[in-house]
C-alpha cells in the first residue's frame, strides 16, 4: 500500500496534520494546528547535511535513512500507538520530498490513509504570502487612533466583548498577535515576539475568521510592531479607512500606562536601558534627566514627559500623514479607562 498526495485546499479533510521537519523549523513557523513529529532532530539534520556536502550524497542518504527510520519507529511506538485504523493523517516537510515521503510510506504500509502534502511547507508559505496580498482588501476597517496611553488597546478589548453573543464586534488585535505594544517600550515582559513567518500564519488565520460583510475594529499601527512587519495590503487598507479618534486626558493616560507597564516600575534599570534608543532624538542630557527621575521613583513625571516630548509629536505627525480620514474622525472621549467605562463606550460604538 502506498501513500497518496493532497493539496492545501484539502487541509480540513484530515484527522491530523504532521510536520516532520526539525523542531527548529517547526518553531519558526508551521501550518496552524499541525503537530511536530520530526524524522530528523536539529542536530541530526546538521550531521546529514555536512555529510552531503563534505563526503557524498550517497553517504548522507545512508546515514540519514538510518536516523529517519529510528525516529519514525519512536513515533510509531509513542505518538501514533493509539491511532485507530480509520486515522487519516497529512504529512509534510520542507518541499514535500524525502522526509515526508519516508513517513508517508511507513504509515501507509501500516494501513492508515496517509497523505503527503504536495510542495510541503514551501508551498504553504507561498500561499500565506499570496493571500496576505489580497485578503486585507476584502475588509472595511474602523481604525482606532489616539496618542500613546489613550486607551486604544483597552477599547479594542472592550469592543471584542461587546455586541450580541452570536454577533460580537469584529476585532483584529495586531499587537496581541505580534506580542508587542508597538513602541520603543512595547516589549512584553518575559515574552519573545514570534518569528515573522509565524506572525504571518496567525494573522492570516485571524483574517480568515472575519466576515468581510461586517466592519473590523483595529488599532492604528505603523508598518512595524517591534520586529514584526505588517503586510503592505493591510497597512494600505487601514490607511484609507474610517477613523475613530480617542481623546483622553494626560493624567488618565499616565495612570493607565503606569498600570500597563508595571514591569518597568518594578525594574527601573531595564526601564532606563530600554530608553537608550531615544538618545538620537533627545540627546544625552535628556536621557540622564529621565534616568535620574526613574531611579528616584518619580515614574509619573517620566511618563508624562515621554508622552509630551516624544510620543505625542511623533504619533500625530505620522497619523496625520498616513491616515487620510483622520481629520473626519469621530471623537471618542475617554476620561475613565476602567473596564466598566470602556464597556459602555463600546456599546455606543
Amino acid at each position: 500500500m502506498n501513500y497518496r498526495t493532497a493539496n492545501l485546499s484539502q487541509l480540513g479533510e484530515f484527522d491530523e496534520i504532521i510536520d516532520v521537519r526539525t523542531p527548529a523549523e517547526f518553531a519558526e513557523d508551521h501550518i496552524p494546528g499541525a503537530i511536530n513529529c520530526p524524522v530528523l532532530s536539529d542536530r541530526e539534520r546538521v550531521i546529514v547535511g555536512t555529510l552531503y556536502k563534505q563526503v557524498s550524497p550517497f553517504e548522507a542518504r545512508k546515514v540519514g535513512a538510518a536516523l529517519v527510520a529510528n525516529n519514525i519507529a519512536q513515533h510509531l511506538q509513542t505518538r501514533f500507538r493509539d491511532r485507530p485504523k480509520s486515522w487519516k493523517p497529512l504529512i509534510y516537510c520542507w518541499r514535500g520530498g524525502q522526509r515526508s515521503g519516508a513517513m508517508s510510506i511507513i504509515l501507509a504500509q501500516v494501513g492508515w490513509a496517509a497523505h503527503k502534502l504536495e510542495g510541503g511547507y514551501k508551498t504553504y508559505r507561498r500561499d500565506v504570502l499570496d493571500k496576505l496580498e489580497v485578503l486585507p482588501q476584502s475588509f472595511t476597517f474602523r481604525v482606532i487612533c489616539g496618542p500613546t496611553g489613550s486607551g486604544k488597546s483597552r477599547l479594542l478589548t472592550a469592543l471584542a466583548g461587546a455586541g450580541h453573543p452570536n454577533n460580537r464586534n469584529q476585532v483584529l488585535d495586531l499587537e496581541m498577535l505580534a506580542r508587542h505594544r508597538g513602541s520603543v517600550l512595547g516589549k512584553l515582559p518575559e515574552q519573545a515576539q514570534p518569528s515573522q513567518k509565524w506572525f504571518d500564519s496567525v494573522l492570516l488565520l485571524a483574517l480568515q475568521k472575519l466576515d468581510p460583510a461586517r466592519p473590523v475594529f483595529v488599532e492604528a499601527e505603523s508598518s512595524k510592531i517591534g520586529l514584526i512587519t505588517l503586510p503592505p495590503a493591510l497597512i494600505t487598507g487601514m490607511h484609507g479607512s474610517e477613523c475613530l479618534l480617542v481623546e483622553t486626558s494626560l493624567d488618565a493616560r499616565v495612570t493607565g500606562l503606569l498600570e500597563d507597564y508595571r514591569h518597568y516600575v518594578n525594574d527601573p534599570e531595564t526601564f532606563i536601558e530600554h530608553l537608550k534608543p531615544l538618545h538620537r532624538f533627545h540627546g544625552v542630557k535628556q536621557l540622564e534627566h529621565w534616568s535620574s527621575l526613574i531611579r528616584a521613583g518619580d515614574f509619573a513625571t517620566v511618563v508624562a514627559e515621554l508622552l509630551t516630548l516624544h510620543y505625542d509629536p511623533s504619533y500625530f505627525r505620522a497619523t496625520s500623514i498616513h491616515y487620510a480620514n483622520l481629520d473626519k474622525a469621530r471623537r471618542v472621549p475617554l476620561e475613565d479607562l476602567s473596564q466598566d467605562a470602556l464597556k459602555e463606550i463600546a456599546k455606543v460604538l
